[in-house]
């Protein structure tokens, strides 16, 4: 059974739907002592970093996700989350996955980075498998984790960054995979079967 965990930081439904669409649904939480009962879980966010930060400690969501055990996988805001720290609002995340969150600095670009992007494989791991080099996914974000050992797999917009991260039993992925139409239902298949 997956949970999605609902800080009131996210638009859950789009996260759920995709689940759905590969025959699993997923049940939506609110209440952090319901975690330890569930197989795996997702942390969706969108939004600022503070703001969802502040939320997930008053609701009591941070003991919660320290002390979980099985696969858990921030999206978007939500991998950020998982994190050492953010630039944004200058907060100390979770720190479940080594690293920062820094802005991007995408020169000429636009800013958020915002649309489709190929992502790029830098080490093997089960949420990175049948993942190819030119496979695509969607992007809405202005922030970044930077490329270290947790780095999973890695996109280029004015900077290199981490696109998918991973530690033990946590993982992130910066982009939206309920959105990245087949290549995000692998990812998302993927991260059903990952084992810990």
């Amino acid at each position: 059974m997956i949970a999605i965990i609902n800080t009131g930081c996210a638009n859950i439904n789009s996260v759920r739907f995709a689940f759905e669409r590969l025959g699993v649904t997923p049940e939506i939480i609110s209440d952090p002592s319901q975690l330890s009962s569930f197989d795996r879980a997702i942390l969706p966010g969108v939004g600022h970093a503070n703001v969802a930060m502040r939320r997930l400690v008053e609701q009591g969501w941070q003991d919660a996700i320290a002390q979980y055990e099985r696969p858990l996988m921030g999206i978007c805001l939500g991998m950020q989350l998982l994190c050492e720290y953010s630039a944004e609002g200058e907060i100390e995340g979770l720190g479940m996955v080594s690293g920062q969150v820094t802005q991007l600095q995408t020169g000429k670009l636009t800013s958020p980075h915002m649309g489709w992007n190929a992502i790029k494989t830098v080490k093997p791991h089960p949420l990175t498998s049948g993942i190819d080099a030119d496979d695509q996914v969607y992007f809405v974000h202005s922030f970044a984790h930077t490329v270290n050992s947790a780095t999973l797999a890695q996109c280029e917009y004015g900077q290199p960054f981490s696109a998918i991260v991973a530690r033990d039993n946590y993982a992130g992925m910066q982009f939206h995979p309920e959105k990245s139409a087949k290549v995000g239902a692998k990812l998302l298949n993927n991260f059903m079967q990952w084992q810990v």
